[in-house]
């Protein structure tokens, strides 16, 4: 499968383990690149849903210089939106708990932006996935976060871990892109690559 994208070297620019994870399901070779120190910031007058896109754009234009012929990089950003209110990463335990709180007996979105750039091709995408969850206890949650740490996660939670099986109700869209990349999209994208 993907035999249009042998001729490239690819390359995932992310630091995530679930991400690596994810691509590694569609069975193509990939590496590892990571710059760090990308500016990650956004205009405060773009729709919520826009931001992980722009930033996955961004991240994708600092590797796209640093190509050469036949290198491909994929690049994601993924948020949970609640509301009026983008959930990144948590800075410590307190902040996972609040992020928490703010979810339970709500349904969200999580959001993941991606970007495939070449020398001379670029595609971006963003896919949606709405995320309910029913009415979680302070103490789960402290339960949760003191044990599962979720540190390195938007809206402070993994979908695959012990509170995604006792406290997610339900979902609609891709439950891979709530893991950090909407792989189904990802593969038909890159099957259309020259």
């Amino acid at each position: 499968m993907l035999d249009n994208l042998r001729p490239y070297k690819i390359f995932l620019a992310s630091k995530s383990p679930r991400r690596r994870e994810l691509l590694q399901l569609l069975r193509v070779p990939f590496t590892i690149l990571n710059i760090g120190g990308i500016d990650e910031s956004y205009p405060d007058d773009i729709p919520l849903k826009d931001v992980p896109q722009y930033i996955s754009d961004k991240k994708a234009e600092v590797y796209r210089s640093r190509l050469q012929d036949k290198e491909l990089v994929i690049t994601a950003d993924t948020m949970v939106i609640s509301g009026n209110h983008i959930l990144g990463k948590p800075m410590d335990g307190e902040d996972a708990v609040r992020m928490l709180l703010l979810l339970a007996g709500k349904t969200h979105q999580v959001v993941t932006g991606v970007t495939i750039v070449t020398r001379d091709f670029k595609k971006s995408f963003s896919t949606v996935t709405d995320v309910t969850f029913a009415e979680i206890s302070e103490e789960e949650i402290r339960y949760y976060v003191s044990n599962f740490q979720p540190f390195d996660k938007a809206g402070a939670y993994g979908i695959q871990e012990w509170i995604g099986a006792v406290a997610v109700s339900g979902i609609n869209g891709s439950f891979y892109n709530v893991m950090g990349l909407p792989v189904h999209r990802l593969f038909r994208e890159l099957s259309q690559i020259p």
